[in-house]
């Protein structure tokens, strides 16, 4: 078998480590095409100690879609928005549209929503930044409004999401999916009360600026995720993610903070529940 088939194996279901909250995937872009999909999925999850997830939209297909999933399983949630570099398709209709999602009492979150500054000129028909930061803005009110947590997607763009979020006023909960910035930028964060969620990058060696800031953040401002079928950790990176895969990255975590698995494991399972109220899928 070839190097790269290997890389496009999925990953083994780990040894179970838990119970563990997904806080931000895409079962959609997974493969999930209907509940039978979802099903699979969470089944998948349950047995490497995955006990709920939080599917995220990037487009409004996808943001009907998570609300819908959410409701076929109950140990799927959902968060509604567009992805910053399809801003530029946040019309009035799609507003609506968005806002009538975000009343799902199984919607719990707003996002992803922020600012991506690596793809503008590298994507066909990606959203400028201008475009972007309506759209930021617009999904901040919107989880003011709602009162639920804000979850944001920064790349490239610490100082514009940060310049943002202070010209707008944060939301009372905010959250920093797949952080990927540096220790002063997870500062900047913490300081305000902000939650960092890690996703499989931290288990990459030469991640070290992340690997550095991953140490600063206080046990209940941190979160754990897959971004799945994204950010695959090591040692299986490049190979189809699954939230099942989400002890790998916790174990990589435990290890790098030299911490007990079961310790983070717990604890981040506790903030998840907190910050969507999820109460309901522990009992």
């Amino acid at each position: 078998m070839s190097a790269d088939k290997q890389r496009r194996e999925p990953p083994p279901i780990p040894e179970p480590l838990g119970p563990l909250v997904d806080a931000h995937t895409h079962l959609d872009a997974c493969g999930a095409e209907d509940a039978d999909g979802v099903r699979d999925i969470l089944d998948r999850a349950g047995a490497a100690g995955v006990r709920a997830v939080v599917t995220i939209a990037d487009d409004l297909e996808s943001a009907r879609w998570a609300a819908e999933a959410a409701d076929w399983d109950p140990r799927v949630y959902a968060a509604v928005a567009l992805h910053p570099t399809r801003a530029n398709a946040l019309t009035a209709e799609a507003r609506t549209v968005i806002e009538r999602l975000a009343q799902h009492p199984r919607v719990v979150a707003i996002g992803e929503t922020g600012m991506d500054l690596y793809w503008p000129g590298r994507l066909d028909g990606c959203a400028e930044p201008d475009e972007q930061r309506e759209a930021f803005a617009w999904h901040i009110d919107l989880a003011k409004r709602t009162g639920k947590p804000l979850m944001i997607h920064n790349r490239d763009a610490d100082a514009a999401v940060l310049d943002v979020l202070r010209a707008e006023g944060a939301p009372e909960t905010v959250i920093f999916h797949c952080f990927s910035s540096d220790a002063a930028m997870a500062r900047a964060c913490i300081d305000q009360g902000w939650l960092l969620s890690l996703s499989g990058t931290v288990s990459f060696k030469n991640a070290r600026d992340l690997r550095e800031a991953a140490a600063l953040i206080p046990d209940g401002q941190l979160l754990v995720e897959t971004d799945a079928p994204f950010l695959t950790p090591h040692p299986y990176r490049g190979a189809p993610n699954e939230p099942y895969c989400l002890p790998y990255t916790v174990r990589a975590l435990a290890d790098l903070l030299g911490r007990p698995a079961e310790e983070l494991a717990e604890l981040t399972s506790a903030t998840a529940v907190r910050t969507y109220g999820l109460a309901g899928c522990w009992t």
